[in-house]
């Protein structure tokens, strides 16, 4: 059954603290918008991911999900989380799911278990909320400082997201409780249209991040979870050959002649690629991309960086830093460095920050120095999580 997922990430984030809101701050150096995006691509079943934001932040929302496939364009929500989630339901109608889950921008550690559990439990029962067991005994105030007996904690539950719903379903839900935004999750709009609501197994990680002290207790797990910091290196060389510019990190750069290749004949990209690949012991450029196969003839070389940083991405794991020796006479790459991270950046879907371009030459020595071609030496530094 096809099925989209709608993350809401309209809200403010006030009880987060100073600064921007709660979606958009990091976590280990990576958006948590982001990670919770990431997070439901390529997992099976999942279609599309369709993000709903505030307006305002539509420039920032847009640098943050540059790279991931799947991600449809960002909607406008509205005054409350019910709006939101009902501007969500109605950008997907023209070409509708059979299956929808709902689920919170700031909830960034949703399991593949849980999607999984999330569908099956959408298809069995039309509607269903991921629920957990209280652990803490729960009390009624009757007073200021006073508690009387509360409800029966074994009949309790804590709702968390993704909550699941047949898409026809939750959408005339939604449409009919339209005027009533007071309601708290959809579960209760279904409830509140007449359906019963099913349960499954909540996952205790799956925890929503909403105060200061939420963050630090995050970013010391996902330190902890990405334990495993591996470098490798990258190397590519191309001749030059006829033409009028050369294609660098991404960038045409005028030049008085162009560099032979299969492709692109982009060092930079590839040698980048090479690097990342070697993180996760995934061969070499040539084995996914090989010269025998005239689909590559020609093709820009940013597909190649973006394939291995998706490989990373479903490997759990992040990266942490690229960096780049271009070793040419010429052209000089001094003016077009600041460009080149800023590309290879969108590339790969990092920030900025984490990438380094520099140059030099080979002193006249070598092929590089006869002006005979350019190389370039590349390292990749990634975390991934520990396995023994």
């Amino acid at each position: 059954m096809r099925t989209d997922v709608i993350v809401v990430a309209a809200g403010r984030g006030q009880r987060a603290g100073d600064g921007m809101p709660k979606q958009y701050r990091s976590i280990g150096g990576e958006p948590v918008l982001r990670r919770t995006l990431a997070r439901f691509l390529g997992q099976p079943g999942i279609r599309f991911v369709q993000p709903v934001i505030s307006l305002e932040h539509g420039e920032i929302c847009a640098s943050i999900i540059a790279g991931l496939d799947g991600v449809l364009p960002p909607v406008a929500g509205g005054a409350t989380r019910q709006a939101s989630v009902r501007a969500g339901l109605e950008a997907l109608a023209s070409d509708p799911p059979d299956l929808v889950l709902i689920h919170d921008a700031a909830r960034p550690f949703v399991s593949a278990r849980l999607v999984a559990d999330a569908i099956a439990a959408a298809a069995e029962h039309g509607a269903a909320v991921p629920a957990l067991a209280l652990v803490d005994t729960v009390k009624a105030l009757v007073g200021p400082g006073l508690v009387a007996t509360g409800p029966d904690r074994d009949r309790i539950r804590s709702v968390q997201t993704p909550q699941s719903f047949r898409y026809d379903l939750i959408l005339a839900a939604h449409r009919a409780q339209a005027g009533a935004d007071d309601l708290t999750d959809d579960a209760a709009v279904a409830e509140a249209a007449g359906h019963r609501v099913a349960t499954f197994p909540g996952d205790p990680a799956n925890v929503k991040l909403t105060t200061p002290e939420d963050f630090v207790t995050a970013e010391r797990n996902a330190a902890a979870a990405l334990a495993d910091v591996r470098t490798a290196t990258g190397f590519d060389v191309h001749a030059f050959g006829p033409g009028d510019h050369v294609t660098l990190g991404g960038l045409r750069i005028p030049h008085e002649f162009g560099l032979s290749g299969h492709s692109d004949a982009d060092v930079v990209l590839h040698a980048l690629t090479d690097a990342l690949l070697g993180t996760i012991g995934s061969a070499d450029i040539g084995h996914h991309f090989p010269p025998s196969d005239p689909q590559w003839k020609g093709a820009a070389s940013d597909r190649f960086l973006a394939h291995a940083a998706a490989l990373v991405h479903e490997a759990g794991g992040r990266i942490a830093h690229l960096d780049a020796t271009v070793i040419c006479e010429a052209p000089k790459i001094g003016p077009h460095r600041e460009a080149m991270r800023e590309k290879i950046a969108e590339i790969a879907g990092i920030p900025v920050a984490r990438v380094s371009v520099k140059a030099t030459t080979s002193e006249r020595l070598g092929f590089t120095g006869r002006r005979e071609g350019i190389a370039a030496l590349a390292a990749a530094t990634v975390r991934l999580p520990w396995v023994d």
